[in-house]
């Protein structure tokens, strides 16, 4: 029963935490500007196109209506109607998801399996050379913008080396189907990929190692070496498995957020995932699919803060009581 409340409250919180968004959501586009203002802007439309579309998405009538008309289209998993591509901004998101998946997804396995790996071999010869190297390498990788280190790779691999594209998802005008298809696409997708698994590797290195030498000054693991336990089984039980516990936070949330969009990343490199998508959102004043956009990768940042503190409780016994 203790673990089923504590589930269940779990999960209440996180709606919590959607429905403040779902508010928060309307509220601060529109603090933003009037919609209105924006679409007599627009030099494609006449008056006449402009006040049909007013009247159409609901612009003409008061806050309260607007607001009850936009919880009731959400919940119907209705998000309105892109101002610049005049299509449905559920099936713009949906069209874009699956390539911001692909970039974010493979980056955050790949961080998440070498990241906290360099982290404990750096803590484990802590003072030592290859501490040191490990360290200070992930460092500066941590400490540089992902545009930059983009361009870097984009340089070195794109423009001297001449081995990878420079950006987009396949090549323009390619008729490729199947696995010619899928090896173009993965050709396109090695240096988002590796610039955002390098920035998000240098961060969980870095969040491993301290976490690791803090949890080797504890007395449980001073005490597990006095007794003659091997070395081996007291990094493996009472070292790894302690410090993965802010490591796996930190992943967590970060899967999230990047799912949601690695924005500089995307627009680098002309990737047409949620990131792209979002720059061309905030330049065109597109508010439904900015709105959308928001809910969406707020709401991959919940289901992912859920996830982690329900894994919490799993790597750590004494979170249950």
């Amino acid at each position: 029963m203790t673990t089923f409340r504590r589930l269940t409250g779990r999960v209440l919180t996180a709606l919590g935490t959607l429905a403040f968004v779902l508010v928060l959501n309307f509220v601060i586009f529109r603090a933003m500007g009037d919609p209105k203002h924006d679409l007599a802007r627009n030099p494609h439309l006449t008056e006449a196109a402009q006040t049909a579309l007013i009247q159409q998405r609901g612009l003409d009538q008061s806050e309260w209506v607007q607001f009850t008309r936009y919880l009731r289209d959400t919940l119907t998993g209705d998000l309105g109607t892109s101002f610049i591509t005049n299509r449905p901004v559920a099936e713009e998101l949906l069209k874009a998801l699956p390539n911001t998946l692909i970039v974010a997804g493979l980056a955050t396995v790949l961080a998440s399996l070498l990241g906290p790996w360099i982290g404990l071999l750096a803590a484990w010869k802590r003072g030592r050379t290859r501490d040191t190297m490990l360290t200070q390498g992930s460092v500066v990788l941590y400490s540089m913008p992902s545009f930059w280190l983009g361009m870097v790779l984009i340089a070195v691999f794109a423009q001297w080396w001449q081995l990878l594209p420079t950006g987009l998802a396949a090549t323009p005008g390619s008729t490729a189907t199947g696995w010619a298809h899928a090896q173009d696409v993965a050709r396109h997708a090695v240096l988002p990929v590796a610039t955002l698994t390098l920035g998000l590797l240098a961060q969980y290195a870095v969040n491993m190692r301290s976490a690791v030498v803090d949890t080797m000054r504890e007395d449980y693991v001073l005490t597990a070496r006095a007794i003659g336990l091997a070395p081996r089984k007291v990094r493996g039980r009472h070292i790894v498995r302690n410090a993965m516990l802010p490591v796996v936070t930190v992943i967590g949330l970060n899967l999230g957020f990047v799912l949601g969009g690695a924005i500089t990343v995307e627009a680098l490199f002309s990737w047409p995932g949620l990131g792209l998508l979002t720059m061309e959102a905030i330049n065109g004043k597109d508010y439904p699919m900015l709105q959308g956009l928001f809910l969406l990768s707020s709401a991959l940042v919940i289901a992912m803060n859920l996830a982690t503190d329900l894994l919490y409780s799993r790597l750590d016994p004494r979170i249950r009581k």
